[in-house]
């Protein structure tokens, strides 16, 4: 029985894969790695140039998973309570009414998200780790599944709030999508001069489905080599000479569980070395910080030839 549900959820994985590659084309791996931050219950981050489909993804993953989609377009003046939510007056009722704010979701994009203040920051940050809003000393749960996909331009820098390194800490993986080859170009203008539209989009799978792919993800088994593979890789970005503050226990726990839904997205009950290496410049990238103004994923990338595999 548990083999056929296996079989069942990766058969919907297959289907949400392919019903993703409807609307963004040729973006194979940033589907296959948002699908992993998802699976791993945890956030992405996005850190690239306007205009590259970033949106289109958010929103066609809401519509495969049958999912509600909210979107904040974050300001400086954006305010804790327009992420959360707040208490209004009822004057029928004569008491306090709560309003849900975007964060009551499934799928939360938040766009340009170093452009709100560092207040605004850390009230949406503390949903993603906490799971609940407190207004008014009353804490509500959000809603399950709970995703986010954060975005910021690295390139315009005027008017922006860069995140601490803490918060940048709470995504479980980064990644950008980058421009397309010229070919897919052509091909997104094949596709879209008929007007589709990621409202075309049929639900593939159910959020409860969702719910149960995560469960099934923290039972692909990591072996003690494997985790001592990644302990490894951990403590020489901490030494090394060019990195003035390495990878966080945080960290350590993302790469394992990211590493157990990639494994089940390619159909293992196991993790695998190769996981690891893929997955090592998206998860540990962001949690570094270079000295000399040095890139931080070409770190990832030497400490990957360094470090022996088991």
């Amino acid at each position: 029985m548990q083999l056929e549900t296996h079989q069942l959820m990766r058969e919907r994985i297959e289907q949400l894969t392919e019903n993703l590659g409807r609307t963004i084309v040729g973006k194979a791996d940033a589907i296959r790695l948002v699908l992993v931050a998802l699976l791993a219950g945890g956030h992405a981050l996005l850190e690239d140039v306007p205009g590259v489909g970033k949106t289109l993804l958010a929103k066609s993953l809401a519509r495969s998973i049958d999912g509600r989609f909210q979107r904040i377009q974050c300001t400086p003046d954006l305010l804790p309570t327009d992420i959360t939510g707040t208490n209004i007056w009822n004057q029928r009722s004569g008491e306090f009414e709560f309003l849900p704010g975007p964060v009551f979701a499934n799928i939360l994009l938040a766009d340009e998200i170093n452009r709100a203040t560092p207040r605004t920051q850390s009230a949406l940050l503390e949903v993603m780790e906490e799971r609940q809003v407190t207004v008014d000393g009353v804490s509500r749960e959000v809603t399950q599944p709970f995703f986010v996909i954060a975005t910021q331009n690295p390139v315009e820098y005027h008017g922006t709030f860069p995140l601490p390194e803490a918060q940048m800490d709470r995504f479980i993986l980064s990644l950008s999508l980058g421009y397309p080859t010229p070919e897919e170009e052509l091909q997104m203008l094949q596709r879209y001069q008929d007007g589709m539209m990621v409202s075309e989009l049929k639900p593939c799978i159910s959020t409860q489905d969702v719910l149960e792919l995560q469960h099934l993800c923290n039972q692909v088994k990591v072996e003690t080599s494997l985790q001592q593979y990644i302990l490894n890789l951990v403590r020489a970005s901490r030494e090394a000479e060019d990195v003035m503050l390495g990878v966080s226990p945080r960290g350590t726990l993302a790469l394992q569980r990211t590493a157990q839904a990639l494994a089940f997205l390619d159909g293992r009950d196991y993790a695998i070395p190769d996981d690891v290496k893929f997955l090592a410049p998206h998860v540990l990238s962001h949690r570094l910080i270079p000295t000399g103004g040095r890139q931080a994923k070409p770190i990832v990338e030497q400490l990957l030839r360094s470090v022996s595999i088991p």
